[in-house]
């Protein structure tokens, strides 16, 4: 390690860390990655976002726009079409996406998620056949890990792939999917051995696969820009050249790939908790009340600095994280519970905030505040909910 030796006041010698490798500044290729993501938000999705959240729309040219830059295939392998960039590098572009629309983000991250495990695990014949519409968004794909009776505890899922010669048959129902009856590619988690994480494999099963089906379209709360959906495997034969990874691998893709989703979530919630904070700055600044403007009152002020604050202190830990992911950090997967953690914690209560300060007109729809505070709600508990995410700190504090 380099760095100083100096001595404290006891005569203790110690060892000063070379100030030069602690940088937050960004490189100009992150900045322009920020400002081309940024760009993109403001003109194309920001326009459009309640328009799409109002009629449940799932915006598929869109989509595609933003796969045009490189935005479906952020940190999946330059031969088969991906951008090749870094977990930082995705953490500042999903950050300026969702200051636009968080659902749209969401699914965004949800895509490159399921490309990675692909381009990460699978094998040459996988990526070349997969990922090439996958990074154009030609194609959609979808993650299924969660199921009606295997939540929080995933290693229990029941979906079962029973050998039969060169193919597998899936038997079984995954819960809550994005892009469940929409997208073309399910990189799904089953289980083809003993109980236990051990026993889980992961399978790529494409639409139109006999035995495929899908349930109701959910109603939910939030993120309507992306459908929603069960995904039912009945005696569903899926190749044996479909497996991603041997068999056993399952469970390891599976949290390999939910650290990665775990800073994208999180810097969903920044963005879209950062746009929430802006409209309320301009609000306050415009709205009057006892003969000037509320943001000249302490107390608001004080709500705002805190609110920037505590937003400050999440993106720090959102790129600590990302740092560490992408430096292989033994750390990696506590750092991406902590920033995720705080990051959809904070967000909610920034977006909180902000409808308080804007009084009933945060409360209707000519206001965006109330879709952001809908959409950001679900992040903390999806990639895993805050309270699994202090179950992974907690052990590892104690074990």
């Amino acid at each position: 390690m380099m760095g100083t030796l100096v001595c404290n006041n006891r005569g203790v010698r110690l060892r000063i860390r070379d100030t030069k490798r602690m940088d937050f500044g960004l490189t100009p290729d992150q900045e322009a990655f920020r400002q081309a993501a940024h760009d993109f938000a403001v003109g194309e999705m920001a326009p459009h976002a309640a328009h799409w959240d109002e009629e449940g729309i799932f915006p598929e040219d869109t989509l595609r726009k933003a796969a045009e830059l490189g935005f479906a295939g952020i940190y999946v392998g330059e031969d088969v079409g991906g951008s090749a960039l870094s977990r930082l590098d995705a953490a500042l572009i999903f950050e300026e996406l969702a200051a636009a629309c968080p659902s749209t983000a969401a699914y965004i991250s949800i895509h490159n998620m399921a490309a990675w495990m692909i381009d990460s695990f699978g094998d040459q014949e996988q990526r070349r056949r997969f990922l090439p519409d996958l990074c154009s968004m030609r194609k959609f794909a979808s993650y299924c890990l969660t199921e009606p009776n295997a939540g929080s505890d995933a290693a229990s899922l029941r979906t079962k792939a029973e050998r039969d010669g060169d193919h597998y048959v899936l038997n079984g129902t995954k819960a809550f999917i994005s892009g469940g009856g929409r997208s073309d590619v399910y990189v799904v988690m089953v289980r083809t051995g003993a109980p236990g994480p051990k026993g889980i494999s992961c399978l790529v099963v494409e639409a139109g696969t006999p035995g495929l089906s899908f349930g109701k379209q959910e109603k939910k709360l939030g993120w309507k820009t992306q459908p929603t959906a069960s995904v039912i495997f009945e005696d569903c034969r899926v190749p044996v050249a479909n497996r991603i990874g041997a068999e056993g691998d399952g469970f390891k893709i599976a949290m390999k790939g939910l650290d990665g989703g775990r800073i994208n979530i999180g810097a969903c919630s920044l963005g879209g908790a950062r746009a929430c904070l802006e409209h309320a700055i301009e609000y306050t600044g415009q709205r009057q009340q006892f003969g000037q403007a509320i943001s000249a009152f302490q107390a608001t002020q004080f709500k705002l600095a805190d609110m920037a604050t505590e937003l400050e202190a999440a993106r720090l830990m959102i790129h600590r994280a990302a740092h560490s992911l992408d430096s292989k950090s033994p750390q990696a997967t506590v750092h991406c519970a902590m920033a995720k953690r705080m990051a959809t914690d904070v967000g909610f209560a920034v977006t909180d905030a902000a409808l308080q300060l804007h009084g009933g007109y945060g409360y209707i729809k000519e206001y965006p505040i109330e879709r952001y505070f809908r959409d950001l709600r679900v992040h903390q508990i999806l990639e895993g909910s805050n309270e699994i995410m202090r179950v992974i700190i907690g052990r590892a504090l104690t074990t």
